[in-house]
């Protein structure tokens, strides 16, 4: 029980669904013979009886390290189904593996900037940046991978989003006054450059889990979870209009950001595609995935912005119904690739999804409720969340028709074992 616990312990603190959890600590507890336990899971506590047996865990939101799932998932088939070579492993085995899991060091510190600034620099084109605009996040998502790695872990989530998102938007105002400067005649598009740069702290992996527990019925999770995301979207908002008030007091007023850019260039298809999938790959290295997942999880984003952005230009429907086709593809992908890889659909999803998540539409909620625009405030804030309801249905639809074909599967198997 107490190394059931600790294997749940692992997987909830880096990111795992609460459904995953409860799996897993009933697997290995049921294999080794215990039979009469029970496991309560919430978004950060972990409530565990069984034989003589209890323990309560408060378990803090930290970073997401998607690997250690990996890790803690192929643990759990190991244990349940046996090793490779046919042995059993051993009680002592499954401690010194959770310890040697829970020991892992995260990605190198190169591989998260440069993660980073791929992915911000590459999320640009999507939002309809030039070229020019993508090269100067990509300088902007160094250096904020650079704040990511060193300032970050040592203050608090609110504290360090909201500085991330100052800092973001320092640096793309800075980047956008030096081209003023160098090439007055063609300007970069700042609102471009700021929601690309901002994506590198969106919380992603609160924002899909919150959604998957609610259609798993973990209302209590799942609410906690989206209202965790929002709070961090909300807080890099605010960061970010810190530095345009700052830069605005320096300048005479707030930063008129306009409208966002659409370049005629980079919105072509055969630019869209490549850079979702070369912005998920560096998400993937953001968000601790294994490196052997980095493509398939990039195949699973750029189907699904594929198919966004097919919607969204070629039928009447609106952003809205793109974004729940979209994340119907992605969620559905994310669970044949998983069932492909043997490999917790987690990873593939949380990473396939961010292209969709409306971190910009909070954003230019917070900049108009600062500008006193609130009608426009209203406006945006009122599509982000018909977003994220688009996006939960995409990723609830697809779970669906998934649970139903592994049920038919087994009573298939089932059959086929008694014949």
């Amino acid at each position: 029980m107490h190394l059931a616990v600790e294997a749940g312990h692992i997987l909830l603190e880096n990111g795992a669904e609460i459904t995953r959890v409860e799996e897993t600590m009933r697997r290995i507890s049921s294999h080794y013979g215990v039979d009469d336990q029970d496991f309560f899971v919430l978004s950060n506590g972990i409530i565990a009886t069984g034989r003589q047996y209890a323990s309560a865990k408060f378990i803090p939101i930290r970073g997401t390290q998607l690997s250690r799932i990996v890790a803690v998932n192929q643990l759990s088939r190991d244990v349940s189904g046996g090793k490779r070579d046919g042995t059993q492993v051993s009680l002592d085995e499954v401690e010194e593996r959770l310890k040697a899991i829970r020991a892992s060091r995260g990605k190198p510190w190169w591989e998260i900037t440069f993660g980073a600034a791929f992915g911000v620099s590459s999320f640009c084109l999507l939002f309809g940046g030039s070229m020019m605009d993508a090269l100067s996040t990509l300088l902007c998502g160094i250096l904020l991978g650079l704040f990511i790695n060193f300032v970050c872990p040592h203050m608090s989530r609110i504290f360090s989003n909201m500085l991330g998102g100052m800092v973001g938007g320092l640096l793309c105002i800075l980047a956008y006054q030096l081209s003023v400067f160098i090439a007055p005649q063609a300007p970069l598009h700042l609102p471009n450059m700021i929601i690309a740069t901002i994506i590198a702290l969106v919380p992603g992996v609160p924002f899909t889990n919150g959604i998957r527990d609610l259609a798993n019925e973990d209302y209590i999770a799942g609410t906690t979870r989206l209202v965790d995301a929002f709070l961090v979207f909300l807080c890099i908002a605010v960061g970010v209009m810190l530095a345009l008030i700052f830069y605005g007091a320096l300048s005479g007023g707030l930063v008129d950001l306009g409208s966002p850019a659409v370049d005629a260039f980079t919105a072509a298809w055969y630019i869209q595609l490549p850079a979702a999938f070369i912005g998920t790959v560096g998400f993937s290295a953001l968000f601790g995935a294994p490196r052997r997942y980095y493509l398939t999880s990039a195949v699973a984003a750029m189907l699904g912005w594929g198919m966004y952005l097919l919607v969204n230009r070629c039928t009447p429907f609106s952003v809205v119904g793109a974004s729940f086709l979209a994340a119907l593809v992605v969620a559905g992908s994310s669970h044949i690739l998983s069932g492909l890889q043997r490999c917790p659909v987690t990873v593939f999803l949380i990473c396939g999804i961010i292209p969709l998540v409306p971190g910009g539409g909070i954003f230019w909620t917070a900049y108009h409720l600062v500008a006193n625009n609130l009608r426009l405030a209203a406006t945006q804030g009122f599509v982000a969340i018909k977003i994220t309801v688009a996006i939960a249905g995409g990723i609830i639809v697809a779970s669906a028709i998934g649970a139903l074909y592994r049920r038919r599967n087994k009573k298939r198997l089932a059959i086929l074992n008694n014949k």
